[in-house]
């Protein structure tokens, strides 16, 4: 490697695979970056993959930020259906096949990403082969499922997620009948707590999802090929249409094989350079883990702008630079129906399991002046710590436009603020965006009295 330009290739070119070959481009010119995917896309959107389905987004395409050839243009090399199936760090090579001239190349890099991403996760009940049955991770998942929508009129949701809540709506907005089976007692249980969650079930089942908590899968039925049912502990449910939405695993085969480490989640681990453990070789996006700001844990939450900020820092970091990734505070936000839900920080549960003293409390408002027309309600729980007034988190659900409050509290969490500092937030205010007292101050005065008395 001569210092002035390096040889950087990249696995994986979705968020953080893309973001971080732009961002080496920028730093160094000269650097010679290829990017192997084992797909038929790069540079997309995954997060509207159902808007597409639902028809807010118009086609497979519009989620495409950049095509390959835009970013050759750029001088950045993007070698679609190349498939990484090995690496040597000790030579510095990977070994790729390309799977349309059936070849196995050889590849030497002087700096190398993992940006390998999640695979969604698929139960023995669903590895039928079946037609039908689908996960929804990528542009071609989308497709089939669009495929399959043609002749269908019921469908069963397995997880009640935010991908699986997203797709409820999807579905009931292309006329089918939709089944959402749950095995925990309640929807949406990892990002709220759960007066919250049974908020979001009501929502749904408002707008036609027959929604059945407690319920575990237990097998398919088919005919002709063809999945015809869900065979559950509560009985057989009929279904045209199964999509799989349990979860994801990070994709860390690869860089296990090659001596990187992973950390306690499972994902890889790396520095706040996001550098792994083994020399010349990054990590960044859905495969790796990060640090909390919040617990100081290092915790796997697959998020895009958390993808995409990793892919920059180790751009910048592979050719020559100096940046550091701070970590996250766990913010998401997702659509369902009339409704949104955004959660920042801790819940109050997820507090308690990590031992913390913790103390929630809940306010119920409207998103701007209530005399003024059209406002809508809007919830928000807010969490601190007892003994030290800390804000730990935030919770909001309403109309689609209100819960983006939530980007106050998490801008909070990122300087490890108290709930005082909340409160004496100077918020914008007009009647027709909040009242006086925007519902988050009101949630904080309460929790402040409720923490230091």
């Amino acid at each position: 490697m001569t210092p002035s330009s390096p040889r950087i290739l990249i696995v994986g070119g979705v968020a953080a695979g893309m973001s971080a070959a732009s961002r080496a481009q920028r730093q160094n010119p000269d650097a010679r970056i290829t990017v192997y995917d084992r797909g038929d896309y790069v540079s997309y959107g995954a997060c509207g993959l159902p808007y597409v389905l639902g028809g807010d987004v118009d086609g497979w395409d519009a989620l495409v930020a950049r095509t390959p050839g835009q970013m050759r243009a750029r001088g950045i090399g993007v070698r679609l259906r190349h498939e990484v199936t090995g690496l040597d760090p000790a030579a510095g090579t990977l070994t790729v096949l390309d799977r349309d001239a059936g070849r196995t190349l050889t590849e030497p890099y002087d700096r190398l990403l993992l940006a390998t991403g999640v695979s969604a996760l698929r139960p023995d009940w669903a590895q039928t082969g079946l037609g039908g049955v689908h996960v929804l991770r990528e542009i071609p998942d989308g497709q089939a499922i669009e495929a399959s929508l043609k002749g269908a009129s019921r469908a069963v949701v397995v997880g009640g997620g935010y991908i699986g809540i997203e797709l409820t709506e999807a579905l009931r907005s292309r006329g089918l009948s939709v089944v959402m089976l749950e095995k925990a007692p309640e929807i949406a249980g990892r990002g709220l707590d759960t007066g919250n969650q049974r908020r979001v079930r009501e929502e749904l089942e408002r707008n036609g999802v027959d929604v059945r908590c407690g319920t575990s899968v237990e097998g398919l039925t088919g005919r002709d090929g063809r999945v015809t049912g869900v065979q559950t502990s509560g009985g057989l449910v009929r279904a045209d249409l199964v999509i799989v939405a349990v979860g994801v695993r990070p994709n860390v085969g690869l860089a296990k094989a090659a001596g990187v480490r992973l950390g306690k989640t499972g994902a890889v681990a790396v520095n706040i350079r996001q550098e792994t453990n083994v020399a010349g070789i990054y990590a960044a996006g859905d495969n790796t883990e990060t640090i909390h700001r919040v617990t100081r844990r290092k915790v796997h939450i697959p998020l895009g702008l958390t993808a995409n900020r990793m892919g920059r820092i180790a751009g910048v970091n592979m050719a020559g630079g100096d940046a550091t990734f701070p970590g996250i505070v766990g913010t998401s936000i997702f659509k369902f129906f009339g409704l949104g839900a955004a959660r920042t920080g801790l819940t109050q549960a997820e507090a308690d399991a990590l031992g913390l003293k913790a103390l929630s409390v809940d306010v119920k408002s409207t998103d701007h002046a209530g005399y003024y027309k059209d406002a809508q309600p809007i919830h928000v729980r807010l969490t601190g710590e007892v003994g030290t007034g800390r804000l730990l988190g935030a919770q909001l659900i309403g109309c689609r436009e209100s819960i983006k409050r939530v980007d106050v509290v998490a801008a909070l969490l990122g300087q490890r603020a108290d709930v005082q500092a909340l409160f004496d937030a100077d918020l914008a205010y007009a009647p027709p965006f909040s009242g006086v007292w925007d519902v988050l101050l009101v949630a904080a005065d309460k929790l402040k009295r409720e923490l230091y008395l």
